[in-house]
């Protein structure tokens, strides 16, 4: 946590030295900030937390892309004369554990154009989703647990 912090820190300097206070600057001040830390400090308590950053940005990536994936999608479903949807509920086994985890997945679930998070179990251990795009349920399901599941459980282990 203490690396987090003198991250942010670099970042907000850099932004003060630049003198620019937008997103995108202290986006850069971060991105370069983190390039500090990672060059001048490979030691035992930075190494999580690179590790962290990498998980990060390979979960925002992959959202980015399955979100890119479905709005095409749906976009060309939507402007086609044919229509290839085949809607239906799903339920997903969850080995999340905690209710932020199954918030995010449930979040990064509903944004996605073409499926919606329905419930969740009382024992948190299944979540139903609807999509239009159901070609293989198994499949679907494997998308879903190997894609956004493994991915958020990776951010908050």
């Amino acid at each position: 946590m203490n690396i987090l912090l003198l991250n942010l820190l670099l970042a907000l300097a850099w932004m003060a030295l630049t003198g620019q206070f937008t997103g995108f600057n202290f986006l850069a001040g971060f991105a370069l900030g983190f390039l500090v830390l990672w060059l001048s400090q490979r030691t035992r308590t930075t190494a999580p937390y690179v590790r962290k950053m990498w998980q990060i940005a390979d979960f925002l990536l992959y959202f980015l892309w399955e979100l890119l994936k479905a709005n095409l999608r749906v976009t060309y479903e939507v402007l086609t004369p044919t229509h290839h949807m085949r809607p239906g509920v799903i339920a997903v086994p969850l080995d999340l554990e905690t209710d932020l985890e199954i918030l995010v997945l449930t979040s990064l679930i509903t944004l996605t154009p073409g499926t919606l998070s329905l419930d969740v179990s009382e024992d948190r251990k299944t979540l139903y989703i609807h999509a239009m795009f159901i070609k293989d349920r198994k499949e679907m399901r494997k998308l879903i647990k190997e894609g956004f599941e493994r991915r958020v459980r990776e951010v908050f282990e």
